[in-house]
């Protein structure tokens, strides 16, 4: 039951994570452009207006996202709840790999809306 009760831990940290941090970043967009931390993709650090839309747009789909993930991990890990250790390794490696994938390709939709509204050089349409 040990084992089980940390990979839950473990499962739901991303999906927590990306609430949070979608939160932040719809609510408090990071002022100044970085090269160490938030969204920072080439077209996103073109300029303030770009570094905005980029936060809050990401910062809305990872608040989406994280809800959505946490209800299929929560039932994935109830089915293997009393199964052996390699079983609940598994079956938790597995959700957290579907749960980054998913994380990363919040990135398309987001590239894609920031091309659609802002022109190569970062001002708006």
């Amino acid at each position: 039951m040990g084992f089980w009760l940390f990979m839950l831990i473990v499962v739901l940290l991303l999906p927590i994570t990306m609430i949070y941090i979608g939160r932040q970043y719809t609510k408090h967009t990071p002022d100044h452009i970085s090269n160490t931390s938030g969204y920072r993709t080439a077209m996103s650090m073109k300029n303030k207006d770009t570094w905005a839309f980029a936060h809050k747009y990401v910062g809305r789909l990872w608040q989406i996202g994280g809800w959505v993930l946490i209800v299929p991990s929560v039932i994935v890990m109830a089915v293997v709840m009393n199964r052996e250790i390699n079983v609940i390794g598994i079956a938790g490696g597995c959700v957290v790999a579907v749960q980054l994938l998913l994380s990363i390709c919040s990135y398309i939709p987001t590239e894609i809306a920031l091309k659609k509204t802002f022109d190569s050089a970062g001002i708006r349409k």
